[in-house]
């Protein structure tokens, strides 16, 4: 099954044990050709970096998600023969 994988972040402001941090959130969100949507993963870091993004590349690939047709993302080292859309 073709999947298109859309991956993106965004900055929150969230309450930790009293102190108000800026906490990056990252979202990875899967269309399959049979349209049907799917989240698959949230995931709470420091900030964003090439190298965060690459390990959760590596999670969702050891998860068993292959056979992706496009990429909605920055960059891709994970799936070489994936199309990416910027």
């Amino acid at each position: 099954m073709n999947r298109i994988i859309f991956k993106d972040d965004t900055v929150l402001k969230i309450r930790i044990e009293r102190v108000v941090k800026n906490v990056a959130t990252y979202i990875i969100l899967c269309i399959t050709t049979l349209v049907n949507k799917e989240i698959i993963g949230i995931w709470i870091g420091n900030n964003e970096t090439s190298k965060y993004w690459l390990s959760l590349l590596n999670e969702i690939k050891n998860r068993g998600v292959e056979d992706v047709l496009i990429f909605a993302i920055d960059a891709n080292y994970i799936y070489p023969k994936v199309e990416i859309q910027r």
